[in-house]
């Protein structure tokens, strides 16, 4: 599958990358919508994957502080390396403003997708909204 990845602020990928959020986290996961959306969301930079005829695919955002979250594949775009794309666009992102490592609590049964993309894991097993989770940290050169 082809895609094209937009990287830019909230306002300009709001729609799409809420759209994504929404039927991933919310509908299939079961996150409270109240949850899903946050004040955060606002001063990250966001990123879309679109397939080749315009419908966005997948999404992610990077914090001010190097976290990466929101990472979200609408499931007719699973195991198309999509999700590793966006995750790569949004580690360059982080790279070329500066940033030295992104980190990010990554849902226990995605931890072995993030460890193949550089991430090690840190401590111990947690839960977020309802998920197991567990935090990640790579370097980035």
């Amino acid at each position: 599958m082809k895609y094209d990845i937009k990287i830019a602020a909230w306002a300009d990928l709001r729609e799409d990358a809420a759209l994504i959020r929404n039927e991933v986290f919310v509908v299939e996961q079961n996150v409270p919508a109240e949850l899903e959306m946050d004040e955060m969301d606002a001063v990250c930079v966001h990123a879309v994957a679109y397939d080749e005829t315009g419908v966005p695919v997948a999404t992610g955002r990077l914090l001010p502080d190097g976290h990466i979250g929101r990472m979200a594949v609408r499931k007719h775009g699973r195991g198309q390396g999509i999700g590793g794309a966006v995750l790569q666009a949004l580690m360059a992102a982080a790279r070329q403003r500066g940033d030295r490592e992104v980190a990010l609590n990554a849902q226990t049964h995605a931890a072995s997708f993030y460890g193949s993309h550089g991430f090690r894991q840190e401590g111990e097993e947690f839960m977020e909204a309802g998920i197991r989770h567990i935090h990640m940290r790579a370097g980035l050169s």
